[in-house]
């Protein structure tokens, strides 16, 4: 059975302990299923999948849907897959409706990094077991796995600090253009907290190379890791709709990944090479591709395997300018997949993410 997405939202995206630092994510996020709801006439969804990563725990997708107008009766379900979440949610979304378990589905994910809590292990009155970061490895517990795996990525495929400058600077220039355009105006909610209208809080149009250059490393003095070239916290949320209905964009394939844990990043790079070999669709067929920039050594993994693509790459900014909510960052990559594919007239989108623990998937869309 063929699947449909019908549209979609997201929040304006927050930085950490900014805009967002005293709204719990479940709050957005059921405002943005309402919001969902009345701009698309949607009468009633057979279930929803939302992805969250360093929320509270429990069933959060669940309890964002009884804060909703969804009905009670509605069932929810909450997908850790750390940053692959929600591009998670939206796939799963995909097999219950494809299979037939479902007619319609509300999916993707809410985060905030801002009110990301700390836990402890119960190992007695000491702090020993104190964490905030989730282990991802078993022979790795450091709270900076996903930097480490970056650097560690960045030596493997022998990429120099100033060769990620241009990969950021024009994420920036890309989102700061997206934006003064409006090309991504019908798929951002209007949120305003206190009178004050929220906005992307994280886009830098001014990024230079020589504010690149005086950024201190995260790892040590002498790792390449920085601000600049791995993205920061973020709070947002964003869903999309689908249905078995026909739809503007339909759901070609969907594939989950997974691989060395000590080189996360390359996640979206072998996600993709695996889901162009199921399709036996080559990057030629595809117009427009969304990759999570969650650090710019992604970036060049995409312009050395496709050198010749790179045009069709994050055409309206990535994560580095947008910011990066780990649970809900797959729905955006859909979203700007689906403006970006508006705004050049093509039929196919391909989607893909990296996540903690060597983690991966992506997604085909093709524009109806």
């Amino acid at each position: 059975m063929s699947v449909y997405i019908h549209g979609g939202l997201r929040t304006p995206i927050g930085v950490l302990n900014g805009q967002y630092r005293n709204i719990r994510p479940e709050i957005f996020g059921a405002q943005l299923i309402n919001e969902l709801i009345a701009r698309y006439d949607i009468a009633s969804v057979d279930g929803v999948f939302c992805g969250n990563a360093v929320g509270t725990g429990g069933n959060i997708g669940r309890l964002m849907s009884l804060m909703s107008s969804l009905s009670v009766s509605t069932p929810a379900i909450t997908i850790d897959m750390q940053c692959a979440s929600a591009l998670m949610s939206i796939e799963m979304a995909y097999t219950h409706i494809a299979s037939g378990v479902m007619n319609s589905a509300i999916a993707g994910g809410i985060e905030s990094s801002s009110l990301q809590p700390d836990r402890i292990y119960a190992t007695g009155d000491d702090r020993d077991g104190l964490y905030k970061v989730a282990q991802f490895t078993p022979q790795d517990r450091s709270p900076l796995a996903m930097l480490e795996g970056a650097e560690r990525t960045i030596h493997k495929h022998n990429v120099s600090k100033e060769e990620l400058y241009p990969y950021i600077i024009g994420s920036h220039q890309r989102a700061a253009k997206a934006l003064d355009n409006k090309i991504l105006q019908s798929y951002i909610m209007s949120f305003t907290i206190d009178g004050k209208k929220c906005v992307d809080e994280c886009i830098r149009p001014k990024m230079n190379e020589k504010l690149l250059a005086r950024m201190k490393p995260l790892l040590g003095s002498d790792s390449i890791t920085n601000a600049g070239n791995a993205c920061l916290t973020h709070d947002g949320g964003a869903f999309v709709y689908v249905s078995n209905e026909i739809g503007p964009f339909k759901i070609h394939s969907v594939m989950p990944w997974a691989g060395n844990p000590q080189f996360s990043p390359e996640g979206a790079l072998e996600s993709t090479a695996a889901i162009l070999q199921r399709t036996s669709l080559t990057m030629d067929d595809i117009d427009v591709v969304e990759w999570n920039e969650a650090f710019a050594v992604i970036d060049v993994l995409f312009k050395k395997a496709y050198p010749n693509d790179i045009e069709k790459y994050n055409m309206l900014g990535g994560a580095l300018a947008y910011g990066h909510p780990y649970g809900c960052s797959g729905a955006i990559l859909v979203l700007h997949c689906m403006a970006a594919l508006e705004s050049c007239n093509g039929r196919y989108g391909l989607c893909a993410i990296a996540g903690a623990g060597g983690t991966g998937t992506a997604l085909i869309m093709e524009r109806m």
